[in-house]
């Protein structure tokens, strides 16, 4: 029997800030983080305003409680979320426990395969899904298995999911962060007591695991629950109907109560979103710091059973993250659905008129190309001040953080709809309005993608240990260069 001891970790400090946002003495935190807080103002807190503003004059959603429609969909929605994050828990959680903690075999690639659905929109995710199991499909017929009938994945458990393998990097980032610092100090000691190899890796692990568990469920719940893409593709075709579709074909119903029914929709989205993102938080801020420079615990070695669970475990890896994108590309080969591919039927007409920049969508492809460019450096730009101030306790930075997140966690379509609430007058001072143009786009990107960058930026910050940055604020270093100092 192992003896029964409890661990503890040190509790993770705060460094003492001021109300602009750096520690005492020093504003010049504050004021390298102001351009970033009045960023999400503007491009998040904005939008989310009027929001909440079309919201409160549709009731908050409360008129549409007694809309059976409604009811059902909030009800899958939670159903959804919660059978999808299980799904996300098991397969990102398993996939970095074995990725973080044993001498897996070619443990970069599979780490590489599990964080591949993440690349891939929501909707190209659900379409390759849906051109994967379809019964017409090339890929079925190429494997023997084509027929007709109702593709299985158009229903709930389709939609559970698609969506759990969508949002596994979630659970794979959160959970690989903590078992790759775990400290030896604490396994050694299990040994001491009588544990073996597994338990004592066990033992040391969880008190970093769980926190990073329970983050991970809570992002994935939040993700889920303002997911559009997976259920519009395969939860309409199935009659399964949730908030986030609902939202949409409210206001493409185009009425005069369209805005302000979608708006208090995605006030019911937006209280329970924001119940979670406190979870979140609450989870992180419990997770245990682990002072860099230590020895950390040794892997644990696989032994005689090394190939029955690299073998199964690949396996699941490729076809969770492959086996859709070669679906969706033996569908882009075929000149028609149905259509077997052979090689006599395979073209690349497709692509050549998608790319014809006169006539097809190159010119897309190169305004997707320089948005999705200025939107990374912007966020990466805007996140990372903002989210180590957020992490060190900042009050505004915490507050434009969360404008962040909750950006994110809306719809799409709900937060398309505030960006054009709030730039379709003319701007102040220039008269000129932004709809109609890419910088509309752009400042919808800018307002949500941020807080993709948080959390990892966030997460990092929490583990970190605060010492080198104290000492480099001592020393004189300004706020860039503690950034520096305190991450590298």
């Amino acid at each position: 029997m192992i003896p029964a001891f409890r661990l503890r970790f040190p509790a993770r400090p705060r460094l003492p800030l001021t109300e602009a946002g750096g520690p005492p003495g020093d504003p010049r935190a504050g004021r390298a983080g102001l351009p970033a807080i009045v960023a999400a103002l503007l491009l998040a807190g904005l939008p989310l305003g009027f929001i909440a503003v079309e919201a409160v004059a549709g009731g908050l959603g409360l008129g549409l409680l007694g809309d059976g429609r409604v009811l059902q969909a909030g009800l899958n929605t939670l159903v959804t979320a919660v059978a999808s994050t299980v799904v996300a828990l098991v397969l990102g959680g398993g996939a970095a426990l074995l990725a973080g903690l044993t001498d897996l075999p070619g443990r970069r690639g599979f780490a590489a395969l599990a964080l591949l659905p993440m690349l891939i929109p929501s909707q190209i995710a659900a379409l390759a899904w849906g051109r994967a199991f379809d019964p017409a499909g090339p890929l079925a017929r190429v494997l023997g298995m084509g027929g007709f009938g109702p593709n299985p994945l158009e229903s709930a458990w389709g939609v559970w999911l698609v969506m759990g393998v969508e949002h596994m990097p979630i659970a794979f980032l959160a959970v690989i962060g903590a078992v790759t610092r775990i400290p030896a100090e604490p396994a050694e000691a299990a040994r001491v007591a009588g544990a073996g190899p597994s338990a004592a890796l066990a033992v040391a692990a969880r008190p970093l695991v769980a926190p990073a568990l329970a983050a991970a469920a809570a992002l994935s719940l939040v993700s889920a629950a303002g997911n559009f893409g997976v259920p519009a593709l395969l939860g309409i075709p199935g009659d399964y109907p949730v908030l986030s579709t609902l939202i949409y074909q409210r206001l493409s119903g185009f009425g005069p109560a369209a805005l302000g029914e979608a708006a208090a929709l995605a006030g019911l989205l937006g209280l329970g979103t924001l119940g979670l993102l406190r979870l979140q938080s609450l989870m992180a801020g419990r997770a245990a710091r682990v002072a860099d420079g230590g020895r950390l615990a040794p892997r644990l070695p696989l032994g005689r059973r090394r190939r029955q669970i690299a073998g199964p475990a690949w396996l699941l890896m490729i076809a969770l993250s492959l086996l859709p994108l070669v679906a969706l590309i033996a569908a882009s080969l075929v000149p028609a659905p149905g259509v077997p591919l052979t090689p006599a039927t395979a073209s690349l007409d497709g692509y050549r008129a998608a790319l014809d920049l006169r006539h097809g969508a190159g010119g897309a492809v190169i305004t997707s190309a320089w948005l999705a460019l200025v939107t990374a450096l912007v966020s990466v730009a805007v996140a990372l001040p903002l989210g180590l101030l957020a992490a060190r306790g900042a009050p505004a930075a915490r507050l434009a953080a969360g404008g962040f997140d909750l950006a994110l966690a809306l719809p799409g379509t709900v937060f398309a709809i505030g960006v054009i609430l709030a730039f379709l007058p003319p701007l102040p001072g220039i008269g000129l309005t932004l709809y109609g143009t890419p910088a509309i786009l752009l400042a919808a990107y800018l307002g949500r993608f941020p807080g993709l960058v948080l959390a990892p930026v966030r997460a990092a910050v929490e583990r970190l240990d605060p010492a080198p940055e104290q000492a480099a604020r001592l020393a004189g270093a300004g706020f860039p260069a503690r950034i520096r100092v305190g991450a590298w």
